[in-house]
């Protein structure tokens, strides 16, 4: 069955706290898994959510600090004992390649799985699939560090009106679908184009151009809000946004779904994250996120 759903594992910053772990994303893209920031306790916060290693496609690490990555020995040296049967694919700022080897090998244990190592370098595309592409951009910190989108392509959506004033029903509906064109009419007369869904993944960073653009016309975007707008200072001098910052982007970028994450341990009130999201003029749907937290993508 065809599933599109965000699995938060954990939601703390640069402190886990009694009721937040280290960060932990899982994606569940139809078929696919993409794992987000796989920081320390990841492993248990799987067991804890139902995700197992063998939904894992992909690990995708916007940097190497430790809230976003020590989780990383752990999670491989799993998908290694329990054997996962297909190709898992790992995504990484280039510039951190010494510290991915080190936890890839942090401990002696026996490599069963085809792990591909895939560093990213600079803007672009990192992967392209059938089912999506996965694009990366440089954000603003004080490690390197890139957020990521998913990209589905654009699809068509038969019209019925269309296809009664063409005579087409029945099985002759699934042939010009797969053909292009039946008896003289072709697919684009019967059908509009279909907007594929987008997903942005943007952890610590300040406003910057990247930002921006991986949020543009995202279904659903996931966005560190580290501080509350009145610690702005702060979250300028340690490469962070603030929960206003966070929402004004997502509400200039026509975001549908907005998840906000990455919660200092100085704040103890998160609904004071939704005020002020709803303060910075975001009118869409609103998540302010909790461990084990389960979010679907926005329908069409």
């Amino acid at each position: 069955m065809s599933v599109r759903e965000l699995v938060v594992l954990g939601t703390a910053s640069q402190v886990p706290t009694r009721h937040r772990n280290h960060n932990g994303y899982l994606l569940r893209w139809d078929g696919h898994g993409l794992l987000f920031d796989p920081g320390e306790g990841t492993q248990r916060q799987m067991l804890r959510a139902g995700v197992a290693a063998h939904d894992l496609n992909r690990i995708c690490v916007t940097h190497f600090h430790g809230d976003h990555s020590l989780g990383l020995a752990g999670v491989i040296q799993r998908i290694n004992l329990d054997q996962v049967p297909h190709q898992v694919t790992a995504h990484y700022p280039a510039s951190g390649q010494h510290f991915f080897e080190r936890l890839r090998y942090a401990t002696a244990y026996r490599e069963s799985v085809e792990l591909t190592e895939a560093p990213v370098a600079e803007d672009g595309r990192v992967a392209v699939t059938e089912a999506f592409t996965l694009e990366a951009r440089r954000l603003s910190h004080p490690v390197e560090s890139f957020g990521y989108r998913l990209v589905e392509p654009d699809g068509r959506r038969l019209l019925p009106e269309r296809l009664a004033a063409h005579g087409i029903k029945g099985p002759d509906v699934g042939r010009i679908q797969r053909e292009g064109a039946l008896d003289g009419v072709t697919l684009e007369e019967v059908s509009e184009v279909r907007r594929g869904q987008r997903f942005a993944f943007v952890m610590d960073t300040r406003l910057c151009d990247g930002v921006h653009a991986l949020a543009e016309g995202a279904d659903m975007l996931v966005i560190e809000s580290t501080f509350l707008d009145a610690d702005v200072r702060l979250a300028r001098d340690h490469g962070h946004l603030t929960a206003g910052q966070a929402a004004a982007v997502a509400r200039d970028a026509g975001v549908r779904h907005l998840v906000l994450t990455h919660f200092s341990q100085r704040y103890s009130d998160p609904s004071e994250f939704e005020r002020q999201a709803r303060a910075a003029g975001f009118e869409g749907e609103l998540s302010i996120a909790q461990d084990l937290m389960r979010v679907p993508v926005p329908k069409r």
